[in-house]
């Protein structure tokens, strides 16, 4: 797919995927020509700031692991002072298949949405989830969806393609860096932005700690129920140019 001159980004936030990130970057450009890649590095201890560099891509390396909304608000402010005019979000682990971006960015290029979300549950995905993770995402899936009025069925979703409205959002101080799923969406919707869904395909990762394992996901279903209350309590000064 080419972009016909327009300016795209792809952030990947990464940390810790010198064993992944490689195939991730080689990927991405075997099924979209035309664009920027950016992998923001958070803290990792391995090599994964070589192995992007030794590719010619370019990298952001963070001090020290600051977490994955972090990473990403990081490509989000690169990308708005660097005029980019869409983005795409894509994990470093190859949950994501690159094969859908396309899907993704061509709602977002016929301006029918400022934001096109990735979901793993549309039109019968299968994804497997752990069973506290699938229960929070059915939790937030039914409260998002009931806050915008609008289906929602993935909130958890990392997988994104965005105008610069939405990139001029993601950048500003408003961005949730904690827990960046169901309570930006409803930010989004308040913000009077465009959302709509599209099916892809992901899977599972195996080959590392998930960021929801043991209590982690009690934290989060506390976290992010918190997050939605303060929003909604919030008033909102963010305009749509």
């Amino acid at each position: 797919m080419k972009m016909d001159g327009e300016k795209t980004l792809v952030i990947i936030p990464a940390y810790n995927e010198e064993n992944n990130i490689a195939k991730v970057v080689n990927q991405i450009r075997d099924c979209i020509s035309d664009v920027d890649i950016l992998v923001v590095n958070d803290g990792s201890e391995d090599k994964t700031e070589e192995v992007v560099l030794s590719m010619g891509e370019r990298a952001i390396t963070l001090p020290y692991h600051m977490g994955y909304g972090v990473a990403l608000q990081t490509g989000f402010k690169y990308a708005l002072k660097n005029g980019y005019r869409y983005a795409i979000q894509i994990d470093g682990d190859g949950q994501h298949d690159p094969k859908d971006i396309h899907k993704l960015l061509k709602v977002v290029l016929d301006e029918k949405v400022d934001v096109a979300i990735g979901s793993r549950f549309l039109n019968g995905g299968r994804y497997k989830a752990p069973l506290i993770r699938r229960i929070g995402m059915l939790i937030f899936s039914y409260l998002t969806s009931l806050i915008i009025g609008q289906r929602v069925t993935d909130p958890t979703s990392g997988y994104q393609a965005l105008n610069k409205n939405a990139i001029r959002f993601y950048a500003s101080d408003y961005y949730p860096v904690d827990f960046p799923d169901a309570d930006v969406i409803i930010m989004l919707h308040r913000a009077g932005l465009r959302i709509k869904e599209i099916p892809v395909t992901m899977y599972p990762n195996p080959n590392h700690k998930s960021m929801h394992g043991g209590l982690k996901p009690l934290y989060y279903i506390f976290k992010m129920f918190l997050s939605i209350f303060l929003t909604l309590l919030r008033k909102n000064p963010f305009q749509k140019e």
